[in-house]
């Protein structure tokens, strides 16, 4: 019985080490250009009237702004950030325009507290959740610009 169960720790160690390692050499990568396509998406999207589902959060939290001109300039924005994290080029750049969109999208949950909130400060309308996933690429943007020094996943 012992060494049934330390072939199969073997064997479930060697498989371990095979999945981690493949995580470790794909993942960066796949969590670029993943992220990339959903800047390039969303920002792609603004650039139709009534096709994004955040146009009216947008035209509803830069008021003092001509929405008309603001939306399409972010969707650029967007769809540069996104063409640049799909591509891995110039990545320094890529990675400050993704921080600097990123304040932006958080105004709403101040600006707009009954559109975002159901019970503040817990309970989230889904223009709330489409909010808060932002920390999400907030921390996909941190790890990736963890690389652009040559940064990598090691395996143990």
């Amino acid at each position: 019985m012992d060494t049934f169960i330390a072939r199969n720790l073997e064997r479930f160690d060697a498989i371990d080490r095979t999945i981690t390692a493949w995580m470790a050499r794909f993942g960066l990568p796949i969590l670029r250009v993943g992220l990339g396509i959903v800047f390039l998406w969303f920002g792609v999207l603004k650039f139709f009237p009534g096709l994004s589902p955040a146009e009216e959060l947008v035209r509803n939290t830069i008021y003092f702004v001509n929405p008309d001109l603001f939306i399409p300039v972010l969707a650029g924005w967007e769809a540069l950030i996104g063409l640049g994290l799909i591509f891995g080029k110039y990545m320094r750049l890529t990675l400050l325009l993704l921080f600097l969109q990123m304040p932006g999208t958080a105004l709403p949950l101040v600006l707009l507290p009954d559109v975002v909130w159901t019970h503040f400060p817990y309970g989230l309308a889904l223009e709330g959740q489409y909010i808060i996933k932002n920390l999400v690429l907030i921390g996909a943007g941190i790890v990736l610009g963890g690389t652009v020094r040559g940064g990598k996943m090691e395996v143990e």
